[in-house]
């Protein structure tokens, strides 16, 4: 498990599953990354890219142990969850077993944050418990935007919108567990939230401040590091696309040429590292 260490928090990455698929496809994640275009960008292969300008991906939940609190940042897709996407339907893996060698046990867990509230930043918030869906994390408070929980109660989802809410929110929320949260708020001395809209309304990326070092926790702002070379990559996925890529630009130009660790919520391989200018545009250092 890779871990990093910011000041007196030290974080660690806990990979559900890891996968590599071609962009450039309409409908998908980033459509302009055809394998020729991902290619052009030299610094993704190997790390994040194959060869081929096949996109490498990763879904994974963050750990952040401070002095006083464990808190777990985006929960995965989750097992034996009914999705309409084969990647996440169905799934059966160790993440609880992978957790536990991390040291962490279930019930260790002080909070949950979901940077927003898509299928697989919510998965692990329940696990399934006879025939009910129940809190994976009895005694942990779930942290959940104002501004998201009242964009997806309103939007029109369908289907799996509702089965999403049925399995993997209503419990929390049924379970007195929920706190709803502005999306600049302060959740530790050592965390708070910046607002990163247009991938969903409400979405927040998660900054971590401790003893004159930083870290930032993108979500999907970013899907994969090729829109760190390329910001104006929008995803199909994303609810605004013009919101995103300013988004994009402005998170490149706060954080770029600094100390900042940037951890990517699906960045594959090293997952971290710092965004420096490059040219017009940016480039990731692992």
């Amino acid at each position: 498990m890779l871990k990093w260490i910011v000041g007196d928090v030290t974080i660690t990455k806990l990979v559900e599953f890891e996968t590599s698929f071609p962009g450039g496809v309409a409908g998908g994640m980033l459509p302009d990354a055809t394998p020729a275009e991902v290619k052009g960008i030299d610094w993704l292969c190997p790390h994040f890219a194959t060869e081929a300008g096949d996109l490498k991906m990763s879904v994974h939940a963050l750990l952040l142990q401070t002095p006083t609190f464990r808190l777990i940042v985006d929960t995965c897709v989750g097992n034996h969850k009914a999705r309409k996407s084969p990647m996440f339907n169905m799934l059966d893996t160790d993440f609880l077993l992978q957790l536990e060698r991390a040291g962490w046990s279930r019930a260790s867990v002080d909070g949950v944050l979901c940077t927003h509230l898509h299928v697989d930043h919510v998965g692990w918030n329940t696990m399934r418990e006879g025939e009910r869906w129940v809190p994976t994390f009895p005694n942990a408070r779930y942290y959940m935007g104002e501004v998201e929980y009242a964009h997806w109660q309103s939007a029109a989802g369908g289907p799996a919108k509702a089965a999403l809410f049925a399995d993997s929110v209503q419990p929390i929320l049924d379970a007195g567990l929920a706190t709803f949260v502005a999306m600049d708020a302060i959740l530790l001395p050592e965390v708070r939230l910046i607002p990163t809209p247009g991938h969903t309304p409400g979405h927040v990326s998660v900054l971590i401040e401790s003893k004159g070092e930083r870290a930032v926790i993108t979500g999907d702002l970013m899907h994969h590091p090729a829109q760190i070379a390329r910001p104006h990559w929008s995803s199909d996925f994303d609810s605004d696309k013009d919101h995103s890529r300013r988004t994009r630009a402005d998170f490149l130009a706060r954080f770029s040429d600094s100390p900042t660790l940037v951890i990517g919520t699906h960045f594959a391989g090293p997952t971290a590292g710092r965004v420096v200018r490059d040219g017009d545009s940016y480039r990731f250092l692992t």
